[in-house]
This record gives C-alpha cells, structure tokens and sequence, in this order.
C-alpha cells in the first residue's frame, strides 16, 4: 500500500504526517512478522502436530494412524488461515492513498483488534471439513506459482535497490569495495551451495533429474556472470551474484520437496532429528 499526503496533512504542525508516515512503514514490517509466524506454525504442525493433537482431525479424516496426511491437511489449514487473514487486510485498505485516512488508520494501527483476527483465521480452517480443505489445496498450487513470481519481481526490486546503494556508478571513480565484497561473497556462496546440493541430492548416477537441475543452475550462475562483465552490460557482479544465489536457493527449495520415500533423497541428520538442520540451510540460503 503505498500512502500519498494530502495538502491538508502536509500543513499540520508537530510532525503528525512524519508520525503516520513512520507508523505505516512500521506496519509492513509486523505483517512481515506475522506471516513468517505463521510459517513457523505450519512447520509445527507439520512435524509435531498429529503427537501435540492427536484425536483432532485425524481419525475421522486420515485414518487411525495416517500421520502423513494430517501432516499436509494441518499445512493446508494453516496456509488457508493465513490466507484469510491476509485477504481480510488487503480488501478494507485496497486503494489508501492518504495518511490520514480512516483505512490507513486500520492498516498503521488497531493491532489487538488484528490479532484477534488473525487468531480466528487461524482457527476457523480446523473446523471446516476436509473436502473444503482438499479442494483449497488444489486451488493454492495456482496461487504458490502467483506468489512464486510476486517473490521474484520483489527480489528484483531489492536487487536493483543493492546495487544503486553499493556499487558506483560506471563513469565515477569510486571503488565500490562493500560491493564487490558482496558480489564475492555472493558467487562463492552460489557455487558453494551447487556443490553441497550435488553432495546431498545425488547420491547415485541414476538420479538424472536431480543432475540435470543443479548443473543447469550452476550454468546460469556461470551465464549471469559471464553478461555482467560484458562491455557493453558493465553493471558490476553485485546483481548477478545476488540472483545467482538465489537461483541456488529456489533449486534447493525445489530438490528438498522430492518425496522422501525417493531414491534420490538424502536427509541430513543431526541426532535423531534432521529438521533442525534444514532449518538452518534454509535460513542460511535465504540471508544469501
């Protein structure tokens, strides 16, 4: 949402269109909060869920015993709780444009009155049968590829915004050295993570898809090199380097989500228990 003053607010004294302007900004960073709790509660569910609510759902809908599929119905109702809530937000402040707006007000502020919302929406997905559940589960393949590409056109955004900030421009003479401190660490990282997913997700000759899908990523990481330091490109590395490594993430994002049962699939194991460590590859990846 973004907020445009009126004449009228930008004569008020004491700073009030500088208070509102901050609360706003401020707001996006809490829904950021929520949505990545909601994540966390999902993974929850996901893998302590049917020992935390057993009897819940589970025997009148999977069957005594089907871990796995109150695994995936328990994600699907949270992701459909999330989604209610985040729909509920954007359709009472879709089209805001002043700061001193009544919707702008609901978007910056009332935040009890918002978390009770979000504790029913959360909520509300665990009552609904399971045939609504299923069908939502089909709907939001769609609505993942949606998101997929909105994630895509904001990492542009902050791409651009990187290397406005940190690299210079092509006829100054400024060095630049944070950038290309960041390209570096970047591109080390891009083929470090091609080489680690070839250690874990091939384990054998036989798996051609998993080959073919991180040798592909590492010849775009190589191909998006190559054009940055083309001369007549000449934008620096701290982009491609950037989006290289993303590139690795959403290729480790994509062989992780190969079945378990696959011959293909190898788990790292700390212990007993190998989630804890995908958590921290993952978060390691997308602070990349």
């Amino acid at each position: 949402m973004i907020s445009i003053p009126s004449p009228e607010l930008r004569k008020d004294s004491g700073g009030e269109y500088e208070a509102r302007k901050r609360r706003s900004l401020r707001a996006r960073y809490v829904y950021g909060l929520i949505f990545f709790a909601t994540n966390l509660l999902a993974w929850f569910i996901r893998d302590y869920g049917a020992k935390v609510f057993h009897g819940v759902h589970h025997n009148s809908v999977c069957g005594a015993g089907d871990s796995k599929c109150f695994q995936s119905g328990g994600v699907l109702r949270v992701s459909l709780g999330c989604f209610i809530f985040f729909w509920v937000m954007f359709a009472t402040t879709f089209g805001t444009r002043k700061l001193q707006g009544v919707r702008n007000s609901w978007h910056s502020g009332c935040w009890v009155l918002k978390f009770l919302l979000y504790a029913v929406s959360i909520v509300t997905p665990f009552v609904i049968p399971n045939i609504f559940i299923q069908l939502y589960g089909e709907i939001a393949r769609m609505g993942a590829g949606i998101f997929l590409v909105l994630q895509l056109i904001s990492m542009l955004h902050l791409i651009s915004w990187c290397n406005k900030r940190w690299m210079p421009d092509p006829g100054s003479n400024q060095c630049g050295l944070f950038g290309l401190f960041l390209s570096t660490v970047s591109f080390i990282a891009s083929f470090a993570g091609v080489v680690v997913l070839y250690i874990l997700y091939v384990p054998n000759s036989s798996c051609v898809f998993n080959i073919f899908t991180i040798i592909w990523t590492a010849i775009l990481v190589k191909i998006m090199m190559a054009v940055s330091l083309h001369s007549k490109v000449n934008e620096g590395l701290l982009s491609s380097g950037i989006m290289g490594s993303y590139i690795v993430f959403l290729c480790w994002s994509a062989l992780h989500s190969e079945p378990r049962t696959g011959k293909c699939y190898t788990e790292m194991k700390i212990g007993k228990d190998g989630n804890w460590a995908t958590i921290v590859v993952s978060k390691n990846l997308m602070f990349l």
